[in-house]
């Protein structure tokens, strides 16, 4: 495979943040191993990224120090770094097309000068947010990728979990078509990658040059140790990894652990902190579970693979969860995912690798977990040989090198190197699957 000369345009790709922009980092440094990446990013990453000294043929910063301001003047002040509200989005979009305006005026004699192969736009991750830089080489001589990108999921009706948590902004959100150079990201875009089925559905009329790609991927250290075993155990040991917010329904999952609680046949961890500490405890008295649930907190990252690495399954119900990134890990780590049928999860887990509930109302998705651990608590060999095959999975599709591999397939067919690759999304496999039978 010949190495390709990327320019990718990443603002807010940071190795030391979390979420998005560490998401950014991992993928851009992947593609820096097999490739020469040449990355744009604004100043305020690029300490981090000189310290994380990954290989990159250059880091480049764009800077606009008048709009750095008052961006990080509203963040701090006004939207107190709650990157959970959905209007943070939409406030960054303005200042992502500046971004991207100043990095064209800095690279567009070296783009038509033929120093790249193709632009990647990696960050940010948001289907909402316009790119000037598509519209501009539309007819240019390097052609333009974006992606994974991801967004726009909806809150499912009749769930408590989400309804205490739609924003007002939500039905605003088709609003972002009106931006200008938004239909013209996608229509001149050479290709897209789609970080999940919600996004791959939205973007459908681009299915000519539309990937499936996932928007998360798993580092090379969650790799360092031996694939684990378990002896058999009269205990179910459980866990939930997740910020403490009524989406992530954490009170679901442990309704339906509550019955083997109760008969000391499973013990549950709940990892995390949030607004819903004090609720759920009150939900453990109420069920009369408390002595078998233990509340660890946030804790470090490495501690989280640690908790996962002794637990049996994840029980992770959420609602609303675009990428899901815990599933992946536990995969990694041995332990069984129990997700709901919706969003970032569902596209992640396979029928033989853990379990999907699909979200009919709170009681049946409360009835379904149950059921289902109920099984694993009563088959040690059913949770030994998906814990097998969750790992292998894990490490030969899951991580960012194979997510590298995967995205330069992409790239070589825009530049017309090898065969367009066969990426549809999961949810459009398992509709073919269903109408096969």
């Amino acid at each position: 495979m010949s190495r390709l000369r990327i320019l990718i345009l990443a603002p807010d790709c940071n190795p030391e943040s979390v979420a998005n922009p560490l998401v950014g980092y991992s993928h851009a440094e992947a593609l820096a191993r097999i490739h020469d990446v040449t990355l744009v990013t604004n100043p305020a990453s690029e300490e981090p990224l000189r310290r994380a000294q990954a290989p990159f043929r250059s880091i480049e910063v764009v800077r606009m120090p008048w709009l750095e301001r008052i961006e990080s003047w509203f963040l701090r002040s006004i939207f107190k770094y709650n990157f959970r509200n959905q209007a943070v989005t939409a406030f960054i979009v303005p200042f992502a097309m500046a971004f991207e305006w100043h990095a064209w005026r800095a690279f567009k004699d070296r783009i038509f000068g033929g120093e790249f192969d193709v632009v990647l736009r990696l960050l940010p991750l948001s289907t909402v947010t316009p790119s000037p830089v598509a519209f501009f080489l539309r007819n240019g001589p390097t052609p333009f990728v974006v992606g994974p990108i991801n967004g726009g999921l909806p809150w499912p009706p009749g769930f408590s979990q989400a309804d205490s948590q739609k924003q007002w902004i939500s039905p605003l959100r088709d609003l972002y078509r009106h931006i200008p150079f938004a239909r013209s990201t996608y229509q001149c875009a050479a290709a897209i990658i789609a970080g999940s089925s919600h996004t791959c559905s939205e973007l459908g009329v681009h299915q000519h040059k539309l990937f499936f790609v996932p928007e998360n991927g798993l580092s090379r250290w969650i790799f360092s140790s031996p694939l684990r075993s378990s002896a058999p155990s009269d205990r179910l040991e459980l866990i939930f990894v997740g910020a403490l917010v009524p989406y992530k329904a954490c009170d679901l999952a442990l309704r339906a652990a509550a019955p083997l609680l109760r008969n000391r046949r499973a013990r549950f961890t709940v990892v995390g902190d949030g607004p819903e500490w004090d609720r759920l405890h009150q939900i453990t008295k109420s069920l009369q579970i408390e002595d078998a649930v233990s509340f660890v907190g946030s804790v470090s990252h490495s501690e989280v693979l640690k908790l996962l690495g002794k637990a049996d399954a994840l029980v992770f119900p959420s609602v609303h969860e675009f990428g899901g990134a815990v599933v992946m890990e536990a995969l990694a780590a041995g332990a069984i995912p129990i997700v709901a049928d919706f969003g970032g999860p569902a596209d992640t887990v396979r029928p033989d690798l853990g379990f999907k509930v699909p979200l009919r109302s709170e009681n049946a998705v409360v009835s379904d977990i149950e059921s289902i651990l109920e099984r694993l608590a009563d088959d040690q060999n059913l949770v030994e040989s998906l814990r097998q095959r969750g790992m292998v999975y894990a490490r030969e599709c899951l991580s960012w090198d194979a997510k590298a591999q995967t995205v330069t397939r992409v790239l070589n067919w825009v530049l017309q190197r090898g065969p367009k690759p066969d990426l549809p999304s999961p949810k459009a496999l398992t509709a073919v699957g269903a109408s096969g039978r």
